[in-house]
């Protein structure tokens, strides 16, 4: 399969402004997300999909590649399909939406979606252990699986619900890791679909692909994950981790 990978990226985000240019270890997010995939070596070509001159620019100094998009789109998928549109890239057979704010994306988790869409879903994507104590965060996406790994749904909620709370079942909550790898024709029919009342509820675009009727296999992880800078909190956990981890090699 040939990938292309698209990192879509807007300054409208209202829970940390400008987000692709917050600095994380005094360089902007977005730059650290592109040398975080560039690392990991798994896609045929990387573009960053965005509406500001001002991200083209800062991926462009690290010699990235940005593609401007419209200002309208509501969600990252849509403008992801922008470009996947774009006869440019009609030669890709699989499309990774790769979230502009997971800077510490493990490779397992872009590989496990990818592997998902070759074993024949119309998306992949992957999920990770998450303790107990932190599945009441709204941050934290939980996704419901079924026995063959494919997705049921989405929530910021705690799903499932521990009805005894006494119950101690291992690997009762997962969490969504930023990451959907599409085949062509899902991408391309994704951008087709009106948005559903769950999607608008949650506001998880994914919930609308489920509920067109789009499989979503989920690639299960090993270790839990950090979560994706989302918030000035998740930007000041972000820099911790950073600079733990380049004092460890």
């Amino acid at each position: 399969m040939r990938v292309l990978g698209v990192i879509p990226a807007r300054l409208g985000s209202t829970r940390l402004p400008n987000k692709p240019l917050q600095l994380l270890a005094g360089e902007p997010l977005i730059t650290r997300v592109i040398e975080r995939v560039q690392d990991l070596g798994v896609l045929d070509e990387l573009v960053v999909a965005t509406d500001s001159s001002r991200v083209a620019d800062a991926v462009q100094r690290v010699r990235g590649r940005a593609v401007l998009t419209r200002d309208s789109h509501q969600t990252g998928t849509d403008r992801v399909a922008e470009v996947a549109a774009n006869p440019e890239f009609a030669g890709f057979d699989v499309v990774a939406n790769i979230q502009g704010d997971e800077p510490f994306l493990p490779r397992e988790a872009l590989t496990g979606a990818l592997a998902r869409v070759e074993q024949g879903e119309d998306i992949g994507t992957a999920a990770a252990p998450l303790d107990p104590a932190l599945a009441p965060e709204p941050s934290r996406v939980k996704v419901v699986t079924d026995a063959r790994g494919r997705a049921l749904y989405f929530s910021r909620s705690v799903i499932p619900h521990r009805r005894e709370p006494t119950d101690s079942s291992p690997e009762l909550y997962w969490q969504h890791v930023g990451i959907y790898a599409y085949s062509r024709d899902a991408i391309l029919r994704w951008a087709t679909l009106t948005p559903c009342p769950a999607e608008r509820a949650e506001r998880l675009e994914q919930l609308r692909a489920l509920h067109h009727g789009l499989t979503i296999g989920v690639a299960r992880l090993e270790e839990p994950v950090l979560p994706g800078v989302d918030t000035p909190e998740d930007l000041r956990r972000a820099e911790a981790h950073w600079h733990a981890y380049q004092g460890q090699v």
